[in-house]
């Protein structure tokens, strides 16, 4: 079972990302939000209480979708640093008389087991230990809750990745996770049914200015082998003119393209299994609970 920290991310550089990234939602985190939340429909289940892990980061945007769908349900929106903090409590917090038109946002932790969903858009893919991270949102749900979840997945970023490599550089960000492996740790911390997809979004730029402009807002190169120093002006005037030799699309606007693969993750959290055994005593309460929830799932 997929138990330990992934090796291509240095612990150390992640929480500092972690703490400095900016409390904005970037232009690709509220598209990959707008997509997952069209993916609801399918979803025959209405919470009754949901948890937006990092909505700042996910996207304010695709948030207020959510909340147009489930305009009845407690949201509570969980932010790990004060800078997003802030920035959520600006955006979202409601007026003293929100509480009777429905609106019901906390920005807390709920307490375990207290939400129906839990939504965590692109947050996954910058995690150091994304196991326990995965077990943090199980404990949270309420049996038969459902989490919803988006990444970066392996072949992000692979123009970036082969130009890199050609010029003898070091990799430019650590190792995306397959699609697979995310289903495997969902099952392993006790998650059933994971559905995964995958899709690839290409997005093109103007500029090699404009490309690292979106590239630092995304995020930042957690890779242990990545170049210790700081890089002088030759360095990047090097890299602007690479960019723009080696990564012009063949369309022949002119525009750099870079591809991004975006994974979707969802699953149940299914009713602990119960076995009976010839020596077993089951009260009836419980007995009563059993029949009335039928199988467990998975």
């Amino acid at each position: 079972m997929p138990t330990e920290r992934p090796p291509t991310i240095d612990p150390i550089a992640a929480a500092r990302w972690h703490e400095s990234a900016p409390a904005l939602s970037p232009w690709l985190h509220e598209e990959v939000a707008r997509r997952m939340e069209d993916r609801l429909q399918w979803i025959r289940q209405t919470p009754v209480a949901w948890c937006n892990w990092e909505a700042v980061r996910g996207g304010l945007e695709g948030h207020a979708l959510v909340s147009a769908r489930y305009p009845k349900a407690r949201c509570f929106v969980v932010e790990t640093t004060r800078k997003a903090r802030e920035a959520a409590s600006q955006s979202l917090s409601k007026p003293w008389w929100s509480r009777w038109t429905g609106e019901q946002v906390r920005l807390e932790m709920p307490d375990e087991g207290a939400v129906q969903m839990l939504w965590a858009n692109m947050a996954l893919h910058m995690a150091a230990d994304p196991q326990d991270l995965i077990g943090q949102w199980h404990r949270l749900l309420e049996e038969n809750g459902f989490l919803m979840f988006s990444c970066l997945g392996p072949d992000t970023l692979r123009e970036l990745r082969v130009l890199y490599s050609e010029l003898g550089w070091p990799p430019p960000s650590h190792a995306f996770t397959d699609m697979h492996d995310w289903g495997d740790m969902l099952v392993h911390a006790g998650f059933a049914e994971p559905v995964m997809d995958m899709e690839r979004i290409t997005l093109t730029f103007a500029t090699p200015q404009r490309l690292l402009e979106e590239l630092r807002e995304l995020g930042c190169n957690l890779h242990p082998d990545r170049f210790a120093a700081l890089r002088g002006r030759a360095w990047r005037e090097q890299l602007y003119k690479a960019l723009e030799q080696r990564l012009i699309d063949g369309s022949g606007s002119g525009q750099l393209s870079l591809t991004f693969e975006i994974i979707y993750g969802h699953a149940f959290k299914p009713a602990p299994r119960v076995r009976v055994s010839s020596s077993s005593a089951v009260s009836l309460n419980d007995m009563r609970a059993m029949l009335r929830n039928g199988p467990a799932r998975g």
